[in-house]
């Protein structure tokens, strides 16, 4: 890093603390969205045939746009087009929270995962048509959903310690 950066990034000031926690966030984030997306490809996270909700939301854009579908080879890329940056964006809201704490608490890390499973598949995609019910997802499915997003959360808090950390040495 230049002398400067590391100079302001040392300090212990609002904007220097602010920057770290989302700078941290923002990295934790990613690599949660990489580490749930792994999970995903191992449990199932939804029934058979089904679109996500990703998938669902480029679609419909690109419907709009182009006045077609994307193609079923198309929605993989689409699904991260989605995840990356709203995981991106969650670790940035997580670290900017923790912006003033550097120590790494696991806990704090899986709540906010479930936390996070339950604000979107739980609640705000059944509203928005976006996914089933969660009546009509079975127990399993709901469990892998919610194992990924733990993980999520847990290796946000993880990266988002440890680059906090080397952001302030």
């Amino acid at each position: 890093m230049s002398n400067s950066l590391e100079a302001w990034l040392e300090k212990d000031s609002l904007t220097s603390n602010v920057s770290r926690g989302l700078i941290s966030g923002v990295l934790g984030g990613i690599a949660g969205t990489l580490v749930k997306t792994a999970i995903e490809k191992v449990l199932p996270v939804r029934k058979p045939n089904t679109r996500s909700a990703q998938v669902k939301m480029i679609d419909d854009l690109s419907m709009k746009i182009t006045g077609e579908r994307i193609s079923e080879s198309n929605h993989e890329l689409a699904e991260q087009l989605v995840n990356v940056p709203f995981g991106a964006s969650l670790g940035a809201t997580y670290g900017y929270a923790k912006r003033d704490k550097l120590d790494t608490n696991v806990f704090e890390g899986a709540a906010y995962g479930a936390t996070t499973w339950v604000g979107t598949h739980e609640t705000s995609l059944p509203l928005l048509g976006l996914k089933d019910n969660p009546t009509e997802i079975p127990a399993k499915i709901q469990i892998n959903e919610l194992l990924a997003h733990v993980a999520f959360g847990v290796t946000t808090e993880l990266v988002r310690g440890y680059v906090a950390k080397k952001l302030r040495e």
